[in-house]
């Protein structure tokens, strides 16, 4: 996918969960793609949200406190970022897949 504005991604990204089917999920990748959000539907409320780059932490929440949660993520692992990739996932499997580096 391109290059999307982070402030609207953070919008993009919860329309988009809202429309998938458990275990689909969404990955959002700096221009790099070396730091990253990934956002894996559990069930249709439960979400995991792993955090990696700076900090590596996983988080278990439901969809009303997912934009809160995505605001204060992106500001640690996003700081001077204004554009962000996002990828949709078919499975948790796709994670390790690698992504190409520029």
């Amino acid at each position: 996918m391109a290059l999307i504005n982070i402030q609207s991604a953070i919008k993009q990204v919860q329309q988009i969960v809202r429309k998938l089917e458990p275990p689909q999920g969404v990955e959002i990748l700096t221009y790099k793609r070396n730091r990253g959000i990934t956002i894996i539907k559990i069930d249709e409320e439960n979400l995991s949200v792993q955090e990696r780059g700076y900090q590596e932490n996983t988080f278990q929440v439901d969809m009303g406190g997912l934009a809160k949660l995505l605001k204060s993520i992106s500001k640690r692992e996003f700081p001077r970022s204004r554009k962000v990739r996002v990828y949709q996932l078919d499975s948790p499997y796709c994670l390790g897949v690698k992504r190409k580096q520029i």
